[in-house]
């Protein structure tokens, strides 16, 4: 019986416990709207302040301000043809071997047109590097004024691994 009555007392303190840690403080709901004020008396730097950024990105410059030429994607600043298809939407179609050089058939996306591309060949963003059976290498240029890296490899396969299961 007193097992009983000592874990009866036990459920019954955890059962308050947690109510009373569910629930928030008075005294800490007055002073939230106080909490969240505008805090605009942060110090500056020293007018002899230099940032030394050693291929890292400045930690004071908002993300958001912009420091570099951004490509206009929009359909307006666009060429016509296999010349106006981002990286990242085209699609291959067909890998075809003309005259013993390799010719990959493309699109991009919403169309039912297809361009043909050759080695060589500019996109938006971008220049086929090679062709080869299976797939499309292309060496994209990185728009991104806060990246290190300003040119990367893609490589645009025939058939995705899904497909050719």
């Amino acid at each position: 019986m007193t097992r009983f009555l000592c874990t009866l007392a036990i459920a019954w303190l955890l059962g308050a416990v947690t109510a009373v840690a569910q629930a928030p403080p008075a005294a800490a709901a007055a002073k939230a709207p106080a909490a969240s004020a505008p805090a605009d008396n942060l110090p500056s730097p020293p007018d002899d302040f230099t940032y030394s950024a050693g291929g890292r990105r400045d930690p004071f410059v908002p993300l958001t301000r912009k420091t570099g030429q951004v490509l206009d994607v929009s359909a307006a600043g666009r060429r016509s043809g296999a010349a106006g298809l981002l990286v990242d939407e085209l699609t291959v179609k067909g890998i075809v071997l003309s005259n013993g050089n390799y010719v990959a058939m493309v699109s991009g996306p919403g169309t039912s047109q297809t361009f043909s591309v050759r080695a060589g060949s500019r996109l938006f963003d971008g220049t086929v590097q090679s062709i080869t059976p299976r797939a499309v290498v292309i060496q994209q240029q990185v728009s991104d004024p806060l990246s290190l890296q300003k040119q990367r490899e893609v490589r645009k396969l025939l058939r995705t691994q899904e497909e050719g299961k």
